[in-house]
């Protein structure tokens, strides 16, 4: 392990000499180090007396999820997800996100691999939240959420690739499918600098692959489970996407240089008291599911673009997969021709995609 640590330190090292926020990229390191270090073969902790019975039933259920994914969904088969890891937190890092106080645009920060995104990742919390309140002082609106899972988009399956956590290990069957696919996507094609086409892409796959998991590898109880979940996250989706809609509608009046009016911040206010009310008679519909009691509470701005970009295109990329033919290759090309794309045409050519299926 001392050699692995060596050898990606020398990977990372060119990038943190020509980046001023040294300390930064060395928490990101040393957080992922850490990750990989904790991490052991499936086999491994399958042949540990002391490893609970139930814990290997989940590892068991993600080795055939990851079969699935290779077989069926044609996704990458790699050194990922073929070790665990118990962190022993809750999640595996903090991301930070902000955007002003009237705009639903994120602010971006640039990394040597990913390019410009709208976020920034901690694997400490408090680190996260102090860098949430700096951004506070600056006056942008900010949120700060736990990630369960990351890719690093197959650039160090060399090294032992992504491991299954504790983060995430013991979701509902259909959940963990998703987890799964949504970040062997992310090998498949990564955008750089385009969150929204990558998120709503792999989001895509998370999708229509967790469907098709279920259908033909999932118990009753587990497609009933992920009906009842996945029908109240369709239901506050859509409540939020009307709310940044509405919001959208309300910040266009606002271009700089022209200054924020009474009526404005008027109109934001009853946009998301209403937003409020309308998710407080969706949740009394739940049976007392609390689950996004606290995304709600913390609902803002920045909150609200961070969701956009894992929705906002799925639409679009699940209708090029049935434009497709529903084969998984042929779909993946489609895509990675889009991918070729200026950002702008290629998110205009989707949004056609789901015009002229809908017309059509």
């Amino acid at each position: 392990m001392r050699t692995l640590r060596t050898l990606v330190l020398l990977t990372f090292i060119p990038w943190l000499a020509s980046c001023a926020d040294t300390g930064y990229y060395l928490q990101s390191v040393g957080g992922h180090l850490r990750m990989m270090t904790a991490a052991r073969p499936i086999a491994t902790w399958l042949a540990d007396e002391s490893v609970a019975p139930a814990l290997k039933q989940r590892l068991m259920l993600a080795e055939r999820i990851r079969r699935f994914a290779v077989t069926d969904l044609q996704l990458p088969d790699n050194a990922s997800y073929q070790r665990y890891a118990d962190l022993r937190r809750r999640s595996v890092v903090w991301n930070v996100v902000a955007a002003p106080a009237f705009s639903l645009t994120l602010k971006t920060w640039c990394f040597p691999v990913a390019g410009c995104v709208g976020y920034r990742g901690y694997f400490n919390e408090d680190e996260a939240h102090a860098e949430a309140l700096a951004l506070q002082r600056e006056g942008l609106e900010t949120s700060v959420y736990g990630v369960p899972a990351y890719s690093t988009l197959g650039w160090l399956n060399w090294a032992g690739g992504d491991p299954l956590l504790n983060t995430f290990i013991h979701y509902p069957e259909g959940e963990l499918a998703r987890m799964i696919f949504h970040e062997l996507a992310h090998q498949v094609l990564y955008v750089k600098g385009d969150t929204l086409f990558n998120e709503s892409f792999a989001t895509a796959v998370e999708r229509l692959g967790g469907e098709r998991w279920l259908s033909v590898q999932g118990s009753a109880l587990a497609r009933k489970e992920y009906a009842e979940f996945d029908a109240r996250r369709r239901q506050l989706r859509a409540l939020s996407r009307a709310t940044r809609t509405r919001l959208d509608e309300i910040y266009k009046q606002n271009k700089p240089p022209a200054p924020v009016t009474i009526e404005q911040v008027a109109m934001k206010k009853a946009a998301m008291q209403d937003f409020r009310d309308d998710y407080a008679r969706l949740r009394s519909s739940w049976g007392g599911y609390a689950g996004y009691d606290a995304w709600v509470a913390g609902a803002n701005n920045a909150a609200f673009a961070a969701q956009a970009a894992y929705d906002e295109l799925v639409p679009a990329f699940e209708t090029l997969f049935e434009r497709q033919g529903r084969d998984w290759q042929r779909f993946y090309d489609a895509v990675r021709q889009l991918a070729k794309m200026p950002a702008a045409e290629r998110i205009r050519v989707l949004e056609q995609t789901t015009t002229e299926h809908l017309s059509g």
